[in-house]
């Protein structure tokens, strides 16, 4: 699911104390986000963001709230994150959820929410003059949402039903498993539909879903975030008339770190259906930073890697025709996380020849320097696709808002390819010996008993 808001005001009206407003920062010509970013803090510490883009008549509206499945600390309620991005849409007094639906119908906006392990984030897409509206319907849920106890029990069956769907693709168990070897402490453990035990007992915790509420969704831990046809200024004013009443009080959890994995795991999955065989392989990588090289190294060695026009994947995929499908990637997180890559395979004996060619791989990685003109090549392609892509309100918003969930600063859009500029061919040698280690290794592999039969491995 999804959802969106936003503001107004005169600009003689900033002066007020209640409402910090800080000067917008027009980027710097090598910034690869090239649109001026305007904030203000309001007193209950609700951070507003907003984005003017050529969009005329359009805007985009989204709530970022900063709790996601990591923030489910205590045992048997992980979840909880994913589940209230259901109850969001449960109404108020003010708004009922059919008198919310019709409102957004009328006005010819998409509406929706989607949680992930780091963040839940609410958007709405429609008319820049239905902002006053919009901005009215979400600072009310989040500040006077109102729901059952039967209501509670209907939607987590719901849950449970989107759980029971994902688990008929090999993905979602793939996923389970991999998490629960690699992550001994972290919450990161769990996915974010969280454990099935978790989600079959949650109809029992009525009482907890409203702790939860009230634990994360606080002005603190929320940035409102608007973007498209609007005028900051209008935006700031509407915020504090709106949203200046919510009660603050967010206090931070604490979330344990995972300690260095010391040994490899394995594990494999019997699936019950005809499939072709599939493998899973994680390496522990930091938490995502601009401070360092790191994190921009290690998202240019996916490139390098798994890329279309990658050796490793032409050598699999086109040539060979060993594998169907071959990815892999670092995965931004707030904690550090997996560097992680998949391979559908043509057929079971050839799993093991798949691993050994994508071994070999990662050593060369290693031991010999990338071409620096390849990587200039990445580089170049990276920044490049990412400016391209900011060709809507939406788009621009949706990478807004992973940025503040990974750092609480939009401004890290920038700095990540400030980042991605310096890194060189020793960096990335360097960040994958310190990755692809045996003991840093968890595999997961999954097939069809029995249906081991050869495809011609060359």
């Amino acid at each position: 699911m999804q959802r969106r808001l936003s503001a107004l005001l005169f600009a003689g009206m900033l002066a007020l104390a209640s409402l910090a407003l800080a000067a917008p920062q027009p980027p710097a010509s090598q910034d690869v986000f090239p649109y001026p970013i305007h904030e203000t803090t309001l007193a209950n510490g609700l951070r507003v963001v907003v984005i003017p883009f050529d969009s005329p008549g359009i805007v985009a509206y989204f709530t970022v709230v900063r709790a996601g499945s990591r923030n489910e600390v205590e045992p048997g309620h992980s979840g909880f994150a994913h589940f209230f991005e259901h109850m969001m849409f449960r109404g108020t007094e003010k708004y009922s959820a059919a008198a919310f639906n019709d409102l957004l119908k009328r006005m010819g906006a998409d509406n929706n929410a989607f949680t992930t392990d780091d963040f839940t984030n609410y958007y709405t897409i429609g008319p820049a003059s239905s902002l006053p509206t919009i901005m009215d319907m979400e600072s009310d849920r989040f500040k006077n949402l109102k729901y059952t106890e039967d209501a509670f029990k209907t939607e987590s069956l719901a849950v449970l039903g989107e759980y029971n769907k994902g688990a008929s693709n090999p993905g979602q168990p793939m996923e389970e498993k991999i998490r629960d070897l690699a992550f001994l402490k972290h919450t990161y453990k769990h996915t974010t539909i969280g454990f099935i035990a978790d989600v079959k007992a949650m109809p029992n915790y009525y009482d907890y879903s409203r702790q939860f509420f009230a634990r994360f969704y606080r002005p603190e831990n929320a940035v409102v975030l608007v973007v498209g046809d609007v005028q900051p200024e209008k935006v700031f004013a509407l915020a504090k008339e709106d949203y200046g009443d919510w009660k603050g009080g967010y206090q931070e959890v604490k979330v344990t770190p995972e300690p260095p994995q010391t040994k490899r795991q394995e594990a494999r999955i019997d699936w019950p259906n005809p499939t072709r065989p599939q493998m899973m392989v994680g390496y522990h990588t930091p938490a995502f930073s601009t401070a360092t090289v790191d994190t921009a190294a290690l998202d240019i060695l996916g490139d390098l890697l798994f890329s279309e026009s990658a050796p490793l994947y032409q050598d699999l995929v086109v040539q060979k025709q060993w594998a169907d499908a071959l990815g892999g990637g670092n995965e931004d997180h707030r904690d550090a996380y997996l560097f992680t890559i998949y391979a559908q395979v043509k057929s079971e004996d050839l799993v093991p020849k798949v691993k050994q060619a994508i071994d070999q791989y990662l050593e060369q990685m290693k031991k010999q320097p990338v071409d620096r003109q390849r990587l200039e090549r990445v580089k170049s392609h990276l920044r490049y696709a990412f400016a391209t892509s900011l060709d809507s309100p939406a788009a621009i918003a949706f990478q807004a808002a992973r940025a503040i969930a990974l750092t609480g600063d939009v401004h890290t859009l920038s700095k990540v390819y400030e980042q991605y500029q310096k890194v060189t061919p020793a960096d990335i040698q360097r960040v994958a010996r310190a990755t692809f280690r045996p003991e840093n290794e968890t595999m997961i592999t999954l097939s069809h008993p029995g249906s081991a039969k050869t495809e011609g491995g060359n």
